[in-house]
C-alpha cells in the first residue's frame, strides 16, 4: 500500500499543479479584439482620445506621427463606436511644418474638433479647428509661442449645470525656471485663447511636469501635476492639484497634496526607453452615490502600497479635493516581482466603475501588455484583465526625440463601452495606434465556447471556498436573455454579474468579492424559464 500511495499523492500534486498553471494562462488571455485604427507606414505614438458629449458614437484619436523626416499629429475618427476609422496622419492646419507632437483632443459641446499641440518650427503650443472631420483645419491658433514648453493637456466643461459649460482649458508647464504649470482657455470653440494663467507657484525648488485636467459636474476645474526634484533625474516627488471655481480665473493651489516615489528616467529597465510619473485624472459624473469623485493615478515604487518595481497607484477624494485617501495599488500581479507597470491612463464610465490602463510586462521579461484595472467599488479593489492578444518590446521610435516611445495612452467610454488607445511595433516594428471595443456592462462575463451545449446548466464555482475572487461557469442552450445575479445569505442582491442577451455556448464569469465581508453566498442563473442556484462560501 505504501508502495502505491507516493505515486498517487504525486500525481495529484502534478495535477493541481498543471491545474494553476492552466487557470493562471487562462488569466492572460484577452477577451478582446484588437486592431489598429488607422494602419500607415507612419510612426504613430502618444496616442489620445475624446469622445462626442452628445452623440456617444462618435469618437477622435490624435497620435504624434513621424515618417523619416516628416513630423505632425494625425487626427483620426469614428462615428460608429469605433467599428470604423477615417482620418490622415498629418493635420493640414497650416503651417505644415509647425506640427510638433504631443497631441491633445476635444469634442466641445458644439460637437467641434480641437486639436492641441507643440509647435516644430515655431515653439510654444497651439490650437487647429475642425467642424468636419479633419476635411479642412484651421490655421494654427497660437495659445503661447516663442516660449520652451512641453506635455500640454486639454479638458473641457462637459457638466451642463456649470456656468462654464462649454468652456474648454489647456494646461502645459511653462519650460523655464521655475517650471510653473500654466494654462489657457477658449469660449469659442478653440478659435481665439485667453491670456496665459498661472496654475501654481512652484514648491521648494521643485520642478512642475506633466499637467492633467478634469472637471467636476459642477463646473469646479481641476488641474493635476507631478512635482518633481530640482536635479537629475528629476524624480517625481509629491502631487500637486489646483482648484478653480470660477473657469481658471484663479485657484486653490496645493503643492503637495499626495506624496509619491516616482520612476523618471532615461532608461527604463530593461529598455532604453524613457518613463515618468505624471498623473492622470477623472471624476465621477454620473450622478449616482459617488458623484463628484476625484480619481488619481500614477507611477510609484519604493513607497507603500507600491512595490521595489514601478506599480500603478490610485488615490481619491471624495470632498471635492480637500483631502485625500491612501494610495491603493491597482495592478493585481504579486507585488516585488520585478515588473514593470507604467503610463496610466483613467476613465470613469458612465455606470461609475473605475476604469485604469497601463502597460505591463507581467507576463514577459522584455515585453508588455496592456492591461485593464477596474473596480465597480470606488476604487476599494481591482480587477485585472489583460486587453492585448499580442506582446509586443518597447524601445524608442527614430525622430521622436532621446529614448521616446511616447508617453501616454489613452482611454475614453460611452454607449457601455470603453475605448482604449495604445501604441504597438508589433508585426513589423512599425508603432500604430491600436484599440478595442470593451463592453464594460459584461466585463468579467468571457464565452469560453461556441459549442451549442445539451441544456442550460450552471456549475460548482471554483476555487470554493474563496478569497477574494472566483470564477462561476454556466452553459447557454439557446439565445436569449440571461441574467447571473449574486445574493448574501439576507437574501439581499450584491453583485449583478450578467444581465444581457446571451448566444448559446459555455461562459465564464468572475466575481471579485474583496470589498465583502466572509460569509455564504448564493448565484442564480436566469434565463429562458430556466432557473438555478448555488452556494458559494467567502472566508478572509
Amino acid at each position: 500500500m505504501k508502495s502505491e500511495t507516493l505515486p498517487v499523492k504525486t500525481a495529484k500534486i502534478i495535477l493541481t499543479m498543471l491545474l494553476y498553471i492552466l487557470i493562471a494562462e487562462e488569466q492572460t488571455i484577452s477577451q478582446w479584439t484588437n486592431f489598429q485604427v488607422f494602419p500607415t507606414a507612419f510612426n504613430q505614438i502618444e496616442p489620445t482620445i475624446s469622445r462626442h458629449q452628445q452623440n456617444q458614437q462618435i469618437l477622435f484619436v490624435s497620435a504624434y506621427t513621424i515618417n523619416l523626416n516628416q513630423r505632425s499629429e494625425g487626427t483620426y475618427f469614428s462615428t460608429n463606436g469605433g467599428l470604423n476609422w477615417f482620418g490622415n496622419d498629418v493635420c493640414s492646419g497650416t503651417p505644415t511644418q509647425n506640427h510638433g507632437g504631443d497631441p491633445g483632443t476635444i469634442i466641445d459641446k458644439d460637437g467641434v474638433f480641437i486639436l492641441t499641440h507643440l509647435g516644430n518650427i515655431q515653439s510654444g503650443m497651439f490650437a487647429n479647428v475642425t467642424t468636419n472631420y479633419g476635411t479642412n483645419w484651421s490655421a494654427n491658433v497660437s495659445i503661447q509661442s516663442n516660449v520652451d514648453v512641453d506635455k500640454g493637456s486639454p479638458g473641457t466643461d462637459d457638466a451642463p449645470a456649470s456656468s462654464f459649460y462649454g468652456r474648454s482649458y489647456l494646461a502645459w508647464t511653462y519650460f523655464v525656471s521655475p517650471f510653473r504649470i500654466v494654462m489657457s482657455y477658449t469660449t469659442n470653440n478653440g478659435y481665439n485663447w485667453s491670456p496665459i494663467l498661472n496654475v501654481n507657484n512652484g514648491f521648494g525648488g521643485n520642478r512642475s511636469y506633466g499637467p492633467a485636467i478634469s472637471v467636476n459636474p459642477a463646473g469646479t476645474l481641476f488641474i493635476t501635476w507631478a512635482s518633481s526634484i530640482p536635479n537629475s533625474p528629476f524624480t517625481e516627488d509629491y502631487i500637486g492639484i489646483s482648484r478653480s471655481t470660477n473657469g481658471g480665473t484663479s485657484f486653490d493651489i496645493n503643492e503637495n497634496a499626495i506624496d509619491i516615489n516616482g520612476i523618471r528616467t532615461s532608461q527604463l529597465t530593461p529598455w532604453t526607453i524613457r518613463a515618468n510619473s505624471f498623473p492622470v485624472i477623472d471624476i465621477d459624473k454620473t450622478g449616482g452615490s459617488r458623484n463628484g469623485w476625484i480619481y488619481i493615478a500614477t507611477t510609484s515604487k519604493n513607497l507603500a502600497p507600491a512595490g521595489t518595481d514601478p506599480d500603478i497607484v490610485m488615490f481619491r477624494s471624495t470632498d471635492n479635493g480637500s483631502t485625500w485617501s491612501s494610495g491603493v495599488r491597482v495592478n493585481q500581479d504579486p507585488i516585488n516581482n520585478g515588473r514593470n507597470q507604467f503610463f496610466p491612463a483613467v476613465r470613469v464610465d458612465e455606470n461609475g466603475g473605475l476604469n485604469i490602463i497601463y502597460y505591463d510586462s507581467r507576463n514577459s521579461a522584455d515585453s508588455v501588455d496592456v492591461y485593464l484595472s477596474r473596480s465597480d467599488n470606488g476604487g476599494n479593489s481591482f480587477t485585472d484583465y489583460r486587453v492585448t492578444t499580442q506582446r509586443f518590446r518597447p524601445r524608442a521610435v527614430s525622430g521622436a526625440g532621446g529614448g521616446n516611445m511616447g508617453d501616454n495612452l489613452g482611454l475614453t467610454s460611452g454607449n457601455g463601452k470603453l475605448h482604449p488607445v495604445w501604441m504597438s511595433n508589433q508585426g513589423d516594428d512599425v508603432f500604430r495606434i491600436w484599440s478595442a471595443i470593451i463592453d464594460y456592462t459584461t466585463i468579467g462575463i468571457e464565452q469560453i465556447s461556441t459549442e451549442v451545449p445539451k441544456n442550460f446548466s450552471l456549475e460548482q464555482n471554483y476555487p470554493n471556498p474563496f478569497n477574494p475572487e472566483t470564477q462561476i461557469n454556466f452553459s447557454v442552450l439557446r439565445s436569449g436573455f440571461t441574467t447571473l445575479k449574486i445574493y448574501n445569505s439576507a437574501g439581499m442582491l450584491v453583485k449583478v454579474l450578467a444581465e444581457q442577451d446571451m448566444k448559446p455556448g459555455k461562459y465564464s464569469a468572475k466575481w471579485n468579492a474583496a470589498n465583502e465581508p466572509s460569509g455564504v453566498y448564493f448565484y442564480t442563473l436566469e434565463t429562458q424559464g430556466f432557473k438555478e442556484s448555488k452556494k458559494m462560501i467567502l472566508v478572509k
